[in-house]
C-alpha cells in the first residue's frame, strides 16, 4: 500500500491491533479518491476504516485547513463516541487537527465559534447539517470539504431523515463534483438499494466501491428461562417476574446495558431493579431520548469511564463505535426485528473478533418462540430490508426554503441536483413548478394568506428576505415531529428532561409519577414547565410516550412461523422450544398448531360474544389493516358490528352475533382483488390522513410550533393543520402534500404493500378453521390486549386476567 499508510499501520501496532483486510482495502480506496460503502458487522472496526485514511491524507498535506470531512451520525450519543475515537487517532498520528461535534446539544457559543472557524473534522446529524446549509455564506464553510461519511446508513435510509441526507449530499456534491461520499452500514436485506439511495440512481455502479468485511460476527443468545410457563400467557408481566434471575447477571458483570423497547418500560425496570437491589443505587443509571442532555452526557461519560455498572436504556444507546467497554447486554422482551437485535447484541464484545453475548428476557411465554426464531435468523443471516422514503415533498419544501434562507437558489441549478437523488429522481416539471409556487405564494389554495408567501424571487434567485420567516424556519428544521414537549423541573431548580403534554394533562397536583429514574410529585404546571419535587411514595404512575412499540418484522414473522412448526414436532434440544411444550400441547388440544403452510382461524363463543381469531404472524400494523378489511368484507354479507383487537401474532373480531366465517371463506374473503378500494371503505382514511398531515404540515412549515419558552399548544397545532387539510381537500385536492398524506397512510400506517403480500401468501396456504370450546394459548393474549385497552373496572388488570385464566384453564 506504500509509505502513505505507514503511519496508520504503525499506530495500529502501537495499540496492539492488526488491521483487517477490509480496513486496508478501505484505506487504499479513500486515498485513491474513490467513493463507496463499508459493510461490516458491529464492532469490527468500521470507524477507523474510513477515519484513518482521511487523517492520513491530511497528514501528507499539512497545508490543508478548514473543514475537510463531515461525519454524519443518526444519534447524538454516537457522535460523541466518534469524536473521542477521532481525537485519539489525531493525537496518535501527531496531528493538530480539530475534531468537534455539532448537534442539537451543542451550545450556542460553540456553534458561533465553529462558523467563524470550522474544525477539520465535524461530526454532526442530518438536522444540524441542514441548519449549516441555512447559514449565510455556507458555500464558504464547505469550500475545502473533501469527504463525507454517513455512519449507520441502515438506520437512516428508512426515514425522512434519510431523505434529508440525500438532499444535503446533492447540494454538497453540486458544489464539488469530486467530493468523496462514503457510507458505513451493517448488513441489511436490500443492500444494493441502500447503496443506490446513498450515491444516487444515476451514479455509475461500477464507480462505487463496496467494501465488505469477510469476518462474520459471532453471537451467543442466552434466554433467561422462567421456572414454569403459563399455558394461557399474557403480555408484559413475565419480564418483571424474571427480575430475580436478571440481578445476578448484572452483579457478575463489570458493565451492562439493559435494553428495553419503550421509555415507559425503561422507567419501570430501573425502579424495580433498585427495589430488589438497593445497593445498585449510584452504580446504575437510565438513558432515553426524553432525559435531559446533561443527564444523558453524564451517563455516557460514566459508562465509558467504567464508573457505572449498569444502564437501563432504549434505542438511544443502540449504536456505538469500536472499543467501548460494555461487557454484557440484556434485552427485555422481543425487539421485534432481527437487525435491531443484532445491533444491540453487538454492543457486547464491541471490538474486532470478539463474541457478542446477549441475554434475552421474555415478557410473556410465547416470546420464548421469538427468542428461538431470532437465534436461527441470526445464524442464517436473515435481516430486514429498510424501505427508503420516496417523493417526500414536505422534506423537499423544507429544503428549498433552507436554501432560500441562506444564499438563495436558482431553479435551473438546484433541479438537476434534486433529480440526482433517489427520492426525487422521478419529479416532473409540473411537480417542480408546484413546489416553487408553494414556497412563494402557498400554492393555489393558500395564496390569499400572507403568512404562506415565504420566498421571493429577486433577479431570478429564490430568496427569503424576511428575518422573521428565516428565524422561524431555522428553528423548525428537521423531520422528527412529536407531541408538544414539557420541561420537567424541580421546584428548587434543576432540569430533568422533557415529557409529552398529553401525559401531563392527565395528572393533577399531588399525583406521583416516575421519570428519569426518580419518583416525582407534581406540584404545578407553569406554562410548559412541569414543576416537581422528589417523593418517597412507593407507588407511582409510569409515564408513557406516543411513539409506541415497533411491530414484528416480516422476516422475524416468517421465522416465527417456522419455529412454531418446529415446536409442534416436540422437544428438539433448543431450551426455549423444550420449555414451551405445555403451551404447544394445549394449543394442539384446543385447536391446532399451524404449520408454515397453514393459516389458522379460530371461531368460538364466550360470555363476551362471538369471536374470530386469525393468525397471520405479520405484526400489529398489518393485523390492524387486515382486521379492518375483514370486518368490512364480512359486513357485506349481513349488517354486523365488531370490536377489533390485535397483537403481533394475530387479530380478533368480536361481535354480539354469529360471524359467518364459513360463507366468507367460500367467497375468498382474503383476496387481494379490489384491495385499495376495500381499504378505503374499511378504515376512516380521511381521518388517518388528517392526522398524518399534521406532521407533514409541520415539516414543510405550514404550522409553527413556537419560539423557545413560548411553544404553540398541541391542540392549536392540530386545529391549524386540520383547517389547512380541509382547505386543500376542498379547493386543491391535487396538492402534492395532501396526496402525500394519503400515500403515507397506505405505505406506513396500514403497510399496504406488506398487507398485500400477506394476503397473497394466505391465498396459497391451507386455511384451517377450528372451533375451540375455550380460547387457545395463541388467542388468549389478544383477548388480554383488548381487556387492558378497554378496562373500566376498579379491579386490577392482573386480578381480572387471573379470573379469565381460571375460567378458560379447564
Amino acid at each position: 500500500m506504500g509509505k502513505r499508510l505507514s503511519l496508520a499501520e504503525k499506530w495500529f501496532r502501537q495499540n496492539g491491533w492488526k488491521p483487517f483486510p477490509f480496513q486496508q482495502e478501505a484505506w487504499k480506496a479513500v486515498l485513491s479518491g474513490e467513493s463507496g460503502l463499508v459493510n461490516a458487522p458491529t464492532g469490527s472496526g468500521k470507524t477507523y476504516s474510513l477515519l484513518l485514511p482521511i487523517l492520513e491524507r491530511g497528514r501528507a498535506d499539512e497545508k490543508r485547513r478548514g473543514l475537510q470531512a463531515i461525519w454524519i451520525t443518526p444519534i447524538r450519543a454516537l457522535g460523541k463516541e466518534i469524536e473521542q475515537s477521532a481525537q485519539r487517532a489525531v493525537f496518535g498520528l501527531g496531528m493538530d487537527w480539530r475534531v468537534e461535534t455539532r448537534t442539537g446539544d451543542t451550545d450556542q457559543k460553540t456553534k458561533a465559534r465553529q462558523k467563524r472557524s470550522m474544525p477539520e473534522i465535524l461530526i454532526t446529524t442530518p438536522e444540524s447539517l441542514h441548519i449549516l446549509l441555512s447559514s449565510k455564506g455556507y458555500s464558504e464553510l464547505f469550500r475545502d470539504l473533501q469527504a463525507i461519511v454517513v455512519d449507520e446508513w441502515h438506520e437512516l435510509i428508512g426515514s425522512k431523515r434519510g431523505v434529508q441526507v440525500e438532499l444535503g449530499l446533492s447540494r454538497l456534491r453540486g458544489m464539488n463534483p469530486q467530493l468523496q461520499i462514503w457510507g458505513i452500514s451493517a448488513t441489511i436485506g436490500n443492500m444494493e438499494q441502500a447503496i443506490e439511495v446513498l450515491h444516487g440512481p444515476e451514479k455509475d455502479a461500477r464507480s462505487i466501491r463496496v467494501i465488505r468485511s469477510e469476518t462474520e460476527k459471532d453471537y451467543r443468545i442466552v434466554s433467561i428461562l422462567p421456572d414454569e410457563v403459563e399455558t394461557l400467557p399474557w403480555a408484559g408481566h413475565l419480564g418483571i417476574r424474571m427480575l430475580e434471575k436478571v440481578i445476578p447477571i448484572i452483579e457478575a458483570s463489570k458493565s451492562t446495558l439493559i435494553f428495553t423497547n419503550t421509555r415507559s418500560q425503561a422507567e419501570i425496570w430501573y425502579q424495580r431493579i433498585l427495589e430488589v437491589a438497593p445497593d445498585m443505587a449510584g452504580l446504575m443509571a437510565m438513558h432515553h431520548g426524553s432525559i435531559s442532555r446533561e443527564l444523558r452526557s453524564w451517563v455516557e461519560d460514566s459508562l465509558y469511564d467504567g464508573h457505572l455498572k449498569a444502564v437501563v436504556c432504549t434505542s438511544s444507546l443502540d449504536l456505538g463505535v469500536d472499543f467501548r467497554p460494555v461487557e454484557t447486554i440484556i434485552q427485555i422482551g422481543s425487539p421485534k426485528g432481527v437487525a435491531r437485535f443484532m445491533q444491540r447484541a453487538g454492543r457486547s464484545g464491541h471490538r474486532p473478533g470478539a463474541l457478542s453475548t446477549i441475554y434475552f428476557v421474555p415478557t410473556h411465554s410465547l416470546e420464548l418462540i421469538e427468542a428461538a426464531a431470532l437465534r436461527e435468523a441470526i445464524e442464517k443471516r436473515i435481516v430486514e430490508e429498510r424501505i427508503p422514503y420516496v417523493r417526500s415533498f414536505d422534506v423537499l419544501v423544507q429544503y428549498l426554503i433552507t436554501l432560500a434562507v441562506s444564499e438563495g437558489f436558482k431553479p435551473n441549478v438546484i433541479l438537476p441536483e434534486i433529480r440526482s437523488t433517489f427520492s426525487f429522481h422521478s419529479i416532473s416539471d409540473e411537480e417542480w413548478n408546484w413546489c416553487l409556487d408553494f414556497i412563494t405564494r402557498g400554492g393555489a389554495s393558500l395564496s390569499g394568506y400572507e403568512d404562506f408567501h415565504r420566498v421571493e424571487i429577486v433577479d431570478g434567485v429564490f430568496l427569503v428576505t424576511s428575518r422573521r420567516i428565516a428565524m422561524r424556519h431555522r428553528m423548525s428544521i428537521g423531520t422528527i415531529v412529536s407531541d408538544t414537549m414539557m420541561r420537567v423541573k424541580f421546584v428548587t431548580g434543576g432540569y430533568l428532561g422533557s415529557i409529552e403534554e398529553w401525559f401531563i394533562s392527565r395528572l393533577k397536583p399531588g399525583d406521583v409519577f416516575w421519570f428519569a429514574g426518580r419518583v416525582l410529585e407534581l406540584i404545578r404546571v407553569k406554562g410548559l414547565d412541569v414543576q416537581v419535587r422528589a417523593s418517597k411514595q412507593k407507588t407511582a404512575i409510569v409515564p408513557s410516550w406516543q411513539g409506541g412499540r415497533m411491530p414484528l418484522s416480516a422476516q422475524l414473522g416468517a421465522m416465527l412461523r417456522k419455529k412454531l412448526e418446529d415446536a409442534h414436532h416436540g422437544p428438539n434440544g433448543e431450551p426455549e422450544i423444550d420449555l414451551i411444550q405445555p403451551i404447544i400441547q394445549l394449543q394442539e388440544h384446543r385447536s391446532i398448531v399451524p404449520s408454515r403452510d397453514q393459516f389458522l382461524i379460530e371461531v368460538n363463543e364466550t360470555r363476551e360474544g362471538h369471536h374470530v381469531f386469525c393468525f397471520p404472524f405479520e405484526g400489529r400494523l398489518v393485523h390492524e389493516g387486515m382486521a379492518a378489511l375483514l370486518a368490512y368484507r364480512l359486513s357485506l354479507f349481513e349488517p354486523i358490528s365488531f370490536s377489533i383487537a390485535m397483537n403481533d401474532y394475530g387479530f380478533e373480531l368480536l361481535s354480539d352475533k354469529p360471524i359467518p366465517m364459513e360463507s366468507a371463506l367460500d367467497s375468498d374473503i382474503f383476496t387481494t382483488k379490489d384491495l385499495r378500494e376495500d381499504i378505503h371503505q374499511s378504515v376512516n382514511e380521511t381521518e388517518m390522513a388528517r392526522r398524518r398531515f399534521r406532521d407533514i404540515a409541520g415539516i414543510c412549515g405550514l404550522v409553527f410550533s413556537g419560539y423557545p419558552g413560548k411553544p404553540v399548544k398541541e391542540k392549536h397545532l392540530q386545529s391549524s393543520s386540520s383547517l389547512i387539510f380541509d382547505v386543500l381537500a376542498e379547493y386543491e385536492p391535487e396538492s402534492l402534500i395532501l396526496q402525500q398524506a394519503y400515500q403515507e397512510v397506505h405505505d406506513f400506517q396500514l403497510e399496504e404493500a406488506r398487507l398485500r403480500t400477506a394476503l397473497e401468501r394466505i391465498s396459497n396456504m391451507e386455511t384451517v378453521l377450528t372451533y375451540p370450546e375455550h380460547p387457545s394459548p395463541l388467542a388468549f393474549p389478544i383477548m388480554v390486549d383488548r381487556l387492558s385497552r378497554n378496562r373500566l373496572s376498579s379491579e386490577s388488570l392482573a386480578d381480572q386476567i387471573k379470573k379469565l385464566q381460571a375460567q378458560f384453564r379447564s
